[in-house]
Order: structure tokens, then sequence, then C-alpha cells
């Protein structure tokens, strides 16, 4: 099949890590920023296949992993009110919170709802007018234009009983903070391949001048991976910075202009709380004013719920590349995809998901 089998390709893969080993004589530590590229990674064995001077380390890149807990305990809040449908993607219901997740509120009577996408909530909305239907929009900026549509339909429509509880989050300023966290040992990155089919790849580009590393969007496939990451060798070994696009069958400079748009017209730019990690300065998106009606934080007034972590989990260290998972005190102890203290453990997406799964020590 066109753009599978190719990147799948086991002769394929086997050149670009014969080349990898040829090219890199130093050391080097690379970042794949994209949760599902960690799990294809560790799927495939490519940790495993590099050679043992190239360290790869797992990011930010999880959206359920770095959506915030006090994100959780407030759809928790929304969800137990009466005459609430809280709707949500699949792999938030599992996602703890102090106590509890979504999947056990809905065990106790809350109407709790997998939808498969932000029309689906909206038109949740539609059938139901007598309810209020709050949709839980997290994410990166790949789902982000989905759920700026959901609400300018909403408003469109003039629809009074829809709202979401917005947890989005930017890729650019996280890479600055790893970059700039005092115990960085991130040397180049590897971008995800379908947030740059939304924004292109051209905001990484003062990222790579500020800090001297190279950055690479990567797809999924082993071969996409394997080579991106030949790319970030080749970069690190010839001593250059910038972006080099691996991805050109999806990817352009320029993005997706439509889908950019849309995300501007609804969401703004702010400070941004990402678990386990903290506050990353202009990180997110929030709700123009002209939106605001359809806050959910606002419209339920859970804006003050702000709970603790457990000191147990270390997910934020794995998050920024300071931890592998293994490494974790608590990691398939006390910490199991049946008892996850964070959400790096229950994602689809988490590193410590995939470690768990693929039983990787290191």
């Amino acid at each position: 099949m066109k753009f599978i089998d190719e990147y799948r390709d086991p002769a394929r893969a086997r050149a670009l890590l014969d080349r990898i080993r040829q090219v890199a004589r130093r050391e080097w530590t690379i970042m794949e920023i994209c949760g599902g590229q960690t799990h294809s990674i560790m799927r495939n064995g490519i940790d495993q296949l590099l050679p043992p001077n190239v360290q790869l380390v797992h990011g930010p890149g999880c959206p359920v992993c770095v959506t915030p807990l006090e994100t959780i305990e407030r759809a928790l809040a929304i969800a137990a009110m009466p005459g609430v449908i809280l709707t949500s993607f699949g792999d938030m219901l599992r996602v703890p919170g102090s106590e509890k997740d979504l999947f056990m509120a809905r065990s106790e009577g809350a109407d709790v709802r997998i939808v498969f996408s932000p029309l689906e909530a909206l038109q949740i909305a539609r059938d139901h007018p007598e309810k209020e239907v709050v949709f839980l929009a997290v994410g990166f900026e790949t789902t982000a234009p989905a759920n700026a549509m959901a609400v300018r339909q909403a408003a469109r429509e003039g629809l009074s009983n829809f709202s979401e509880l917005v947890s989005q989050v930017m890729v650019p300023p996280a890479m600055r903070a790893i970059l700039s966290s005092p115990g960085n040992r991130v040397q180049g990155f590897l971008a995800a391949g379908h947030v740059c089919a939304i924004m292109g790849y051209e905001e990484y580009e003062p990222v790579a001048a500020e800090f001297g590393v190279p950055i690479v969007p990567a797809g999924f496939e082993p071969v996409d991976l394997l080579d991106g990451i030949l790319k970030v060798v080749e970069m690190l070994e010839a001593g250059r910075s910038g972006v080099v696009n691996a991805y050109g069958r999806v990817v352009s400079r320029e993005g997706n202009p439509e889908a950019r748009r849309v995300m501007q017209e609804v969401f703004e730019v702010a400070d941004r709380p990402w678990r386990g990690i903290g506050i990353i300065p202009q990180s997110g998106l929030v709700l123009r004013p002209e939106f605001a009606r359809f806050d959910a934080e606002k419209r339920f007034n859970v804006g003050h719920i702000a709970p603790q972590e457990s000191p147990l989990c270390h997910s934020g260290e794995v998050l920024q590349g300071h931890l592998k998972p293994s490494d974790c005190p608590a990691f398939g102890h006390e910490c199991t995809p049946q008892t996850p203290l964070g959400a790096t453990m229950v994602s689809s997406e988490g590193a410590c998901a995939a470690y768990y799964r693929y039983h990787r020590k290191s």
C-alpha cells in the first residue's frame, strides 16, 4: 500500500541504521517530542537497534499526559453536577485524578460519554437541549482546529448548552522550557509530524537558532523515524542547527493555513500549566473573550480547584527527558496500568505505558 508498506520496509530500515552507525562518532541525546513516536520506537525496537552512543529520551508530547491534574479534577466536579453530560475522547477517562478517574465517576452515575470528535459532542448538545453538554478539549495544535470549529459552530447556531473545558498546549514553548532547564541533556529533536502538518515548521526555526539545535519533523513509521534520527545525527556531527523536514509527504513549512486561521479566530495564547512540569509561559490556548460564554471553567465556576500530585510520581521528570520511566522507583510497583499514579502510565501515548507494555528497563 502506497505510503505505508515502503515506510515499514526492513531493508530500508537496516540501510538507515547502518548509516546512523557510520555517521555517529560522538555521544548524542535526541528527544522525540511525540508520544505516538515513542510508542512506535518501542514497538519496533528502534531504541534497541540504535548504536549505544545515540540515546533517545522521551518528551512531553503526549497530550493526555500533560493535561494538568486540576483540569481532571474540574472535569470530575462538572461531571458530578446535575443535568450535565460530560464528553471526552476515550483515553481521558482513565487519567487519574486525586482519588478517582472519569470511568469511576461514570460508574457512580455521572453521564460521561466517549466521543470521537468535538463535533459529535456538539450534536449531543443539539439532541439534548435540556442538558448542559461539556467537551473536555485537550491536546496540542493537532486537536485545536477541530475544538475551535466546534466552538465557532456553537456560536453560529446559538447553542447555549454547549461548552468546552479547554486544556490546549503548544510544542515550541515546551521545547524552549526543556532547552532552558538546568538539567537539560537534549541536543536535538524529532518534531511531531501531525503537529507540523497543522502548524508547519517555521515556528521551530527561531527555537533552533536561539539554542543552536537541530529540529527534524518526522513521521511515525520505522523508516520515517530512522530517517529523522539520521538527519538529526548528521546535523549534530556537522555542528549545524536549524530545521530539516523529514516528513515532506505530509508537512510543509507553512502548514495548514485554514486550520491555523480558525485556531487564531477562537483561541488566544496564554500561560498554561503542564502536568508534572508546572506553568510554561505562553504555552497554551484559551478561548478569546468573545467566546467566553463557551468556557466550561467559567460557566461552572470550577477554576478554584487546585489539587496536589502524588509525591511518588516522577512523570514530570520523564516528560522533560531527565528520567527514563524505568528509573522511577514507583514504576511497575506502586504505579502500573491498573494502579496508575500519573497519566504517563495510562495514556496510549504515555512513555511509562510504552515501557511497561514493551518491557523496557532502560
